[in-house]
């Protein structure tokens, strides 16, 4: 755009405008560590030096990360973006052989590995990794030897800041290529839609922030402003001391936290009581509805949210707080900005009780797999993107899940869910 009036907004903008609305106001925090905004700036402009001057990284490369939850998942995410350069996401769990697939087949340039996994990294058989950056000591060193940033390269809104990788239920994991503009869009849309990411705002990170919901939600409330403290693992007990002695105002669940809540014990659970925890967002995997009664009678009946996406798609749709007990095993409406379509085999939309394919439209989109155009353009029909879910309309325009289309069973000519039998 010609316009000198147009700045592109990138994943780190939002921290930027904040540190310098309130730069002493703690930004992240991990038990007895704190961040203020400020500070985290300084540190991101370190990571941009830190990636240009001495890993030799360029616009375009690619850099791996492998750690748990720690207070340096966000600013090296930022800073490597800042510099041109997508993190690719590797899950601290995975096995030498896992972990090296993925660096290999993103042609990472560089990997930053916590120093807890250190061994496990330098026994992989990495062939295009040609430095390896510890975080702990070694990384701080290398940080405070760098001079923050200045001058940073000019970034478009289309350039890919992260490069996650699915979990491969079929096949080798693909890269998904996430671009600026899908996240920022990503975030204003959940500013609006979950009400809960203003300036005054405290959020609990508890989900592994190498997946790409987890990491987006402990980013939104640093974007705008708020504060987010980061769990370096998931403790269900220690969650709801969180909850409750921060005051945390919204926090991000899957399934399995909640089973592991619910397991305390009423004894456990009746210590704690949250009164300014206005949402729960919860996603990953359909929640059984015994499960969202318990959430509902434990945290009030206004805060619970159950969003339907994919890294791929981003946020597609979300059942909010008033649904919940009217719609039975169902994720909601379209996310804002976000359009719907079932498609059946005959290629033409189903009418509502049928089951079709789902796809979406939206600024939220990947930009493809990298590395694989074939599956990108099976993705695709036109502008609409798929994932191979199924679903179902009902007569108020309501989205149901059905069961993902590889699943699907044909029996006498009849078409068998698993899901639903389940």
């Amino acid at each position: 755009m010609d316009s000198a009036a147009f700045q592109p907004v990138t994943i780190s903008t939002g921290i930027r405008s904040s540190a310098a609305r309130t730069p002493d106001k703690v930004a992240l925090s991990l038990g007895d560590s704190t961040m203020t905004y400020s500070r985290l700036v300084d540190r991101i402009d370190r990571v941009v030096s830190l990636a240009t001057e001495v890993a030799g990284l360029s616009p375009g490369d690619h850099a791996a990360l492998m750690a748990p939850n720690c207070l340096e998942y966000i600013e090296i995410v930022c800073g490597l973006a800042d510099a041109g350069v997508a993190t690719v996401m590797v899950n601290p769990r995975l096995t030498a052989y896992e972990a090296a697939y993925i660096c290999n087949d993103s042609q990472a340039k560089v990997l930053f590995v916590h120093a807890s996994l250190e061994e496990l990294a330098r026994s992989a058989q990495l062939d295009t990794v040609r430095k390896i950056i510890v975080i702990g000591d070694d990384y701080e060193r290398q940080l405070e030897a760098q001079r923050p940033a200045v001058d940073r390269p000019t970034l478009a809104e289309t350039d890919i800041f992260a490069l996650p990788y699915t979990a491969g239920t079929t096949g080798q994991p693909k890269g998904v290529m996430l671009p600026h503009r899908s996240r920022v869009l990503t975030f204003l849309a959940m500013a609006v839609e979950y009400g809960c990411y203003s300036l005054d705002d405290r959020s609990l990170a508890i989900a592994p922030l190498y997946h790409g919901a987890g990491f987006a939600f402990a980013l939104a409330p640093v974007f705008f402003g708020g504060s987010c403290e980061i769990l370096p693992k998931f403790e269900a007990e220690i969650a709801l001391e969180r909850l409750q002695t921060l005051g945390i105002t919204n926090t991000f669940m899957v399934p399995t936290h909640f089973n592991a809540i619910f397991g305390l014990g009423r004894e456990v659970l009746e210590k704690y009581r949250f009164p300014e925890l206005k949402t729960i967002i919860s996603n990953a995997a359909p929640l059984p509805q015994s499960t969202k009664e318990k959430i509902i009678a434990y945290f009030g009946s206004n805060v619970l949210h159950e969003t339907y996406g994919s890294t791929e798609g981003g946020i597609v749709c979300n059942l909010r707080p008033v649904d919940q007990l009217r719609k039975i095993q169902c994720v909601g409406l379209a996310f804002p900005l976000t359009e719907v379509r079932l498609i059946g085999a005959d290629g033409k939309d189903v009418a509502p009780g049928e089951v079709g394919e789902l796809y979406s439209r939206s600024p939220f989109l990947f930009s493809g797999y990298w590395g694989r155009p074939e599956a990108t353009a099976e993705s695709f029909r036109g502008e609409w993107m798929t994932v191979g879910d199924l679903a179902r309309f009902d007569d108020e325009g309501y989205i149901y899940l059905i069961d993902r289309k590889k699943d699907m069973i044909i029996s006498g000519g009849v078409n068998i869910y698993p899901r639903e039998i389940e």
